[in-house]
């Protein structure tokens, strides 16, 4: 579990990442990272964002067009 205020990954780390669906950048909101396009969601495990679109969480009603 992650200390309390610690942020799951790096800044440096989220500013290079893109959403693999669209390609557009991220946002960290708790332990997920978020398209601001599309609407999904990433989870990070131990540290390592799982950019996998398969596993991603979609936004309810499905992903923004």
């Amino acid at each position: 579990m992650e200390a309390s205020g610690a942020k799951p990954i790096s800044d440096d780390l989220l500013e290079i990442l893109a959403c693999p669906a669209c390609k557009t950048a991220v946002r960290l909101e708790g332990d997920r990272l978020v398209c601001d396009t599309c609407g999904r969601r990433y989870r990070i495990e131990d540290g390592i964002p799982i950019m996998l679109i398969d596993e991603a969480e979609l936004p309810e009603g499905g992903p923004k067009a």
